[in-house]
């Protein structure tokens, strides 16, 4: 016959069950939120992912390290029209858009430009910035004039960008880089031939650098648009973010900034 338990061991076990019903509770609490918060950012924070290496976009300001950019103030001045606290997440551009599926944070700000492939996979804003793509070479290099003449060429590229797309399609053999830095790094050394890129990160580059030896060698048409980026599940989130940027185009926010950064108004739409 099994001894008849004493009261301190059934004490013992109510102490035990009352803690493990605790626990659970308490964990899942937390699994709700598991994977970074609020899908559609319906929380008071706004949760913004971000390279901060790609000047003027989204970069560190080499006095106060302070992470800045034409990017990181819209997403900003979007935050504040809509009363969120905004969070900035940095990663590589490669691996940003995984993040975004796994929940990590509510939006990319980041210049990614509008696609139909990315069309099918994610949710855009309406554009803040228009733009068009530049053929980048050493300034001796005469052999570039258009974008038929990269095939067969070396061009240093983020492997998911767009511009390595564009590359890619032209017959151009991709060398995949972190960022457009290391690109123009890569080409000053003879790595590569040439690199595709938004003119007006070059431009932004050559001003703040002075660098002459290299050079835009051909444009890429029709010009692009960039937008904030979101999920699917995210309507409710772009909807709010579309009417903050149309506010923000209104009362000259976008213009403002835009002139800061680039000398004139890119946010054209």
């Amino acid at each position: 016959m099994t001894p008849e338990p004493t009261v301190r061991t059934r004490l013992s076990v109510t102490i035990a069950l009352a803690i493990a019903l605790l626990l659970t509770s308490c964990g899942g609490s937390g699994s709700s939120n598991a994977g970074g918060g609020s899908s559609s950012g319906s929380s008071g924070v706004l949760r913004v992912a971000t390279e901060g290496t790609y000047a003027p976009f989204s970069f560190h300001d080499p006095k106060s390290n302070e992470l800045t950019g034409y990017d990181v103030e819209v997403a900003k001045a979007v935050g504040a029209k809509l009363g969120k606290k905004v969070e900035f997440s940095e990663t590589q551009f490669d691996s940003i858009f995984a993040g975004l599926e796994s929940k990590r944070y509510d939006v990319i700000a980041n210049q990614v430009t509008i696609t139909p492939e990315r069309q099918a996979k994610y949710l855009f804003s309406a554009p803040y910035t228009v733009s068009f793509g530049v053929i980048v070479t050493r300034a001796d290099d005469d052999s570039v004039h258009s974008l038929a003449d990269v095939k067969g060429k070396r061009s240093a590229q983020s492997t998911t960008s767009s511009f390595a797309e564009v590359a890619r399609k032209a017959g151009a053999q991709v060398e995949p880089v972190e960022g457009f830095t290391q690109a123009i790094t890569l080409l000053k050394q003879k790595r590569v031939d040439v690199t595709i890129n938004d003119n007006l990160a070059f431009l932004e580059y050559q001003k703040t650098t002075g660098d002459k030896s290299v050079k835009i060698a051909a444009k890429i048409d029709p010009p692009s648009k960039q937008a904030l980026v979101f999920r699917k599940d995210s309507v409710d989130l772009k909807t709010q973010v579309d009417g903050a940027l149309k506010a923000l185009r209104a009362d000259g926010t976008l213009a403002r900034l835009s002139e800061k950064y680039f000398g004139e108004d890119v946010s054209g739409e």
